[in-house]
């Protein structure tokens, strides 16, 4: 029996499933390819609607999600009501995404001569993949869970979607699918756009179930290699999008230390222990110089991170598995605690923050790897050409960020932007990289192993290509095209187009 657990407490508070059968989950998945069906017939603007009827579901039911949620992650009301919002503005922004028709990459190439001989006539859009499979995040049991980023997105491409609860908020999980459903039967969807399963059997098997065209995944590096494994040990390998968490590093210049330590120092002690450190996009590397600006910044920051309050974590095993990581890293050779904020007293999995310093020169091993909570590493830098040096030992992460004051670090600059280009997939100036926006321009996402595929993002209107495939259409009568490709569709079919080669704008 899947149950309920108190953050606060660690008591379980109440049953809420049974976990997901295999005859169980092969009615849901068959009744999500059925679904499919449905949502791709239903059109653009019908799916636009229904992401519309769904927010407002949310919305109406706001009260009893955020207290539920409040309840199963101890992440208080404030940051849930205001996660609860983002959610139902992105899946409106899909609304937008669908409605202006651009992601649909249409392509018309007519019959004619060319310099190879003759051509046929040559017409290309994407369609949906078909039913795909969510596994909801920990950390945002509203903004990456089961009305997430990658459900919207899916929905918005004429996805179903079949979600695997995740266990440490099912009771939330389960409130959020109601309300999507009710969404969906308001727009007057007949078969189920998003299922849920429990259990983690079930989740395994989810991946593998031949209805299943695609996988989307937030969580960790163990739980992603694992499920990706399995959707590409298939008899048909499926693409398996998952966003794995990284260390993601913050560069300070010097003179921008030199300017600014006292504001540099609030602004990254704030990032790194913002939901108790639970964040993907957390800074865990502070790269500051050597000399007496650096020891003014990192000064700054032990009187920040000293005075900061311990704060509940999500679950028992991310507890735990944050006080492992910490007691690794303290016992890694050339590290040192610098402060440490105030220990948690009560119920609950409390994770206090760290500020640890470190050898430039003994920058490896538990260094160089994500640990999820409050724990911040700073490592001093000599040059340049020693940022450079340090810089290579990172793997690849989320983000990137840079402090600095130009003309006067240019020369760091240069190098910190040519590494983030090529670690990362977001690199951000003079701020701080916790907060991600739901935007058309957005991309989350970035090399292995901070993502399984870096061409891809799960935020923003990127998000849904990952769930459409291109299909050319060649010598095809008008009667048989879809409505987008036809050389003069009705205005509600009219999208951005390239024909023979030149963009078109309806």
């Amino acid at each position: 029996m899947v149950t309920s657990v108190d953050a606060r407490t660690g008591l379980v508070v109440g049953e809420v499933a049974g976990e997901t059968t295999e005859a169980e989950l092969d009615a849901l998945c068959q009744r999500a390819a059925e679904a499919a069906v449905e949502l791709e017939g239903l059109g653009r603007h019908k799916r636009a609607e229904m992401l519309g009827h769904m927010a407002t579901a949310l919305e109406e039911r706001r009260d009893e999600i955020v207290r539920a949620a409040d309840g199963e992650t101890a992440l208080g009301e404030e940051r849930l009501n205001s996660e609860l919002t983002r959610t139902c503005f992105q899946l409106r922004f899909m609304g937008e995404v669908v409605t202006d028709g651009a992601y649909l990459e249409v392509t018309v190439d007519h019959a004619g001569d060319t310099p190879m001989g003759p051509r046929p006539d040559l017409r290309r859009m994407l369609r949906p993949l078909g039913p795909v499979a969510v596994f909801g995040a920990s950390n945002f049991p509203l903004a990456f869970s089961v009305p997430g980023g990658d459900t919207a997105s899916a929905l918005a491409a004429g996805c179903a979607v079949v979600v695997k609860a995740h266990p440490a908020h099912p009771a939330t999980s389960l409130l959020c699918s109601q309300a999507l459903s009710e969404g969906a039967r308001r727009a007057g969807v007949r078969t189920p756009a998003v299922s849920l399963v429990f259990g983690d059997g079930a989740g395994a098997r989810l991946v593998q179930h031949p209805n299943i065209k695609a996988v989307g995944f937030t969580g960790s590096l163990n739980g992603g290699r694992y499920l990706s494994d399995l959707a590409h040990q298939r008899p048909d390998p499926v693409p398996f999008y998952g966003e794995l968490g990284a260390l993601n590093a913050l560069v300070v210049a010097p003179a921008a230390a030199e300017e600014r330590a006292a504001e540099i120092a609030k602004g990254l002690a704030a990032s790194f222990t913002l939901g108790v450190g639970q964040f993907c996009t957390k800074p865990g590397l502070l790269l500051a110089p050597a000399g007496q600006a650096g020891d003014v910044l990192r000064d700054a920051l032990a009187e920040q991170v000293g005075s900061a309050a311990a704060g509940r974590m999500l679950s028992e095993r991310i507890a735990k598995s944050y006080s492992d990581c910490a007691a690794k890293l303290l016992a890694h050779p050339g590290v040192r605690a610098v402060a440490q904020g105030v220990a948690g007293d009560g119920g609950g999995w409390w994770g206090a923050p760290l500020l640890v310093e470190a050898s430039a020169a003994q920058m490896d091993g538990p260094l160089t790897e994500e640990c999820f909570g409050p724990v911040l590493v700073v490592a001093r830098y000599t040059s340049p050409s020693e940022l450079s040096s340090i810089l290579g030992k990172l793997r690849p992460a989320l983000t990137m960020s840079l402090h600095a004051e130009l003309p006067h670090d240019k020369p760091v600059a240069d190098v910190a932007v040519r590494a983030a280009e090529q670690l990362s997939g977001r690199v951000v100036w003079g701020g701080y990289p916790t907060g991600v926006a739901v935007s058309w321009a957005m991309h989350h996402g970035g090399p292995y192993p901070a993502t399984t595929s870096p061409l891809h993002s799960s935020v923003g209107a990127a998000a849904i290509r990952r769930w459409l495939r291109p299909v050319c259409y060649q010598n095809f009568p008008a009667a048989m095209l879809p409505p987008e490709l036809l050389d003069e569709p009705a205005p509600e079919h009219a999208v951005p187009r390239r024909v023979d080669g030149k963009l078109v704008l309806p």
